[in-house]
C-alpha cells in the first residue's frame, strides 16, 4: 500500500477520510461523484469565454466585489483582487502557479510530492496549513488570506469550510467531476485572481492536447479498464462513478469500471463480474511491490481477462492523472498510451 495522501484528489487514500461522513463525495477519489456542480461563475464572466485563446479578443478585467459559484454550489464574494492566497490542495496550488500567481501563496498543504520544479521551489518554505487530516484553522487565520482555495467533496471538510467562512474568509471549493470541469475550475480561479487571459491560455493549451488524444484513439475499441487507485486494508479503490478519473479514462479510449460514487470503493465480486480487459496500477507509482505478478497472486484476481492476457500495467504518471490541475492532460496522454499503445506508434 502506498503512503496515504491528502490528495490524489477524488480518491479515497488516507485512513482518516474513511471515517468521515461524506455528503456526496467527489473523490471519488478519483473518482467519485463530486459533490457539487461544475466549477462555475456568474453569467457573463471569464468562464463563459474560457475557450477563447489569449491572442483573440482581449478578456475584460475582473470587477470587484466579485460573486462567483464554486464547485459545491456555494456563492462566494471576493471583495478585492486577492493578494494572499491559501491553498488546501496540491491541485489548487498548481492552478495558482500556472496563472502566474505563485508569489501570492501564503499557505499550502503538506503533501507536496510531484510538483513541477518551479512550483516546488516556490512553496517549499511556505506555512503548512493542512496535513493528513483537518485543516489547521489557526495557521490559516495567521496567514491572513484574502482567498482560500479548498478541496471539495470532503477533501476539505464542510465543517472546516463553514468555520473559515464564518470567520469572514472567502473560501472557494474546487472539485471537478469531469475533464471539462478541470478547465472550468482553472477559468474560475483565473476570474477570481483577475487572471482571465492567463487562464484562457492555459485551458487553450489543454484543449489542444485533449483534441490530439481524442483524434489518436478515435475508432479504436474501448477495453473495459480498471484503474487501481489503491488497495487499503482489503478495500479496493478506483474511479468513482461520474468522476473526473472516469471521464479521463473515457477520453483516453477506455470503458471505465467504476466504484461507489461517494467512497470510490468497489467490491471484489463486482470487479470480477465486470471482468476488466485492462488493469492500470496507479498505486504502483508509490509502491514498487505492486506489480503485474503481485496482482495475479491476489485471491480472486487470476481469472480476470486482463490478468490472463497479461494486460496489467503500472503507471508512473499517477499524480498527473489524479491531480485535477493544468497538467492533467499530460496524464491523459500517458493513460491513452497505456490503453491504446498502437495508436501512438
Amino acid at each position: 500500500m502506498s503512503e496515504p495522501s491528502c490528495e490524489r484528489e477524488g480518491i479515497t487514500m488516507s485512513p482518516w477520510r474513511h471515517l468521515r461522513p461524506v455528503p456526496l463525495l467527489v473523490l471519488a477519489l478519483l473518482v467519485a461523484a463530486c459533490a457539487a456542480g461544475s466549477g462555475g461563475s456568474t453569467p457573463g464572466t471569464a468562464s463563459d469565454q474560457a475557450s477563447t485563446p489569449a491572442t483573440a479578443t482581449p478578456v475584460p478585467a475582473t470587477v470587484y466585489p466579485l460573486t462567483l459559484t464554486d464547485d459545491a454550489g456555494r456563492e462566494v464574494t471576493i471583495e478585492a483582487e486577492p493578494q494572499r492566497i491559501v491553498s488546501l490542495a496540491p491541485s489548487n496550488t498548481e492552478i495558482v502557479c500556472a496563472l502566474g500567481a505563485c508569489d501570492r501563496l501564503v499557505g499550502v498543504p503538506e503533501y507536496q510530492v510531484g510538483y513541477p520544479d518551479d512550483v516546488a521551489a516556490t512553496v517549499a518554505d511556505l506555512p503548512i496549513v493542512v496535513s493528513f487530516g483537518p485543516v489547521d484553522r489557526e495557521a490559516i487565520v495567521a496567514a491572513e488570506p484574502d482567498l482560500v482555495l479548498a478541496a471539495g467533496n470532503e477533501l476539505t471538510s464542510t465543517e472546516d469550510i463553514d468555520a473559515l467562512a464564518d470567520l469572514g474568509l472567502p473560501v472557494v471549493s474546487l472539485y471537478p467531476e469531469s475533464l471539462d470541469e478541470v478547465s472550468g475550475d482553472i477559468e474560475l480561479v483565473g476570474e477570481a485572481l483577475d487572471a482571465q487571459a492567463e487562464a484562457a491560455e492555459v485551458t487553450a493549451g489543454m484543449a489542444e492536447t485533449i483534441a490530439a488524444v481524442e483524434a489518436a484513439v478515435a475508432g479504436e475499441p474501448t477495453p473495459r479498464t480498471f484503474y487501481e487507485v489503491s488497495v487499503f486494508e482489503g478495500t479496493i479503490y478506483t474511479a468513482g462513478e461520474d468522476s473526473f478519473l472516469a471521464s479521463l479514462i473515457e477520453t483516453a479510449g477506455g470503458d471505465p469500471i467504476t466504484g461507489d460514487a461517494a467512497s470510490t470503493a468497489i467490491q471484489l465480486e463486482d470487479l470480477v463480474e465486470a471482468d476488466p480487459e485492462l488493469i492500470v496500477l496507479g498505486d504502483a507509482a508509490y509502491d514498487p511491490t505492486i506489480t503485474a505478478e503481485t496482482v495475479a497472486a491476489r485471491d480472486g484476481w487470476a481469472e480476470m481477462t486482463a490478468v490472463v492476457e497479461g494486460r496489467v500495467v503500472p503507471l508512473p504518471e499517477d499524480i498527473l492523472i489524479t491531480r485535477p490541475g493544468p497538467r492533467i492532460v499530460e496524464g491523459l496522454e500517458a493513460l491513452a498510451r497505456v490503453i491504446h499503445p498502437d495508436a501512438f506508434d
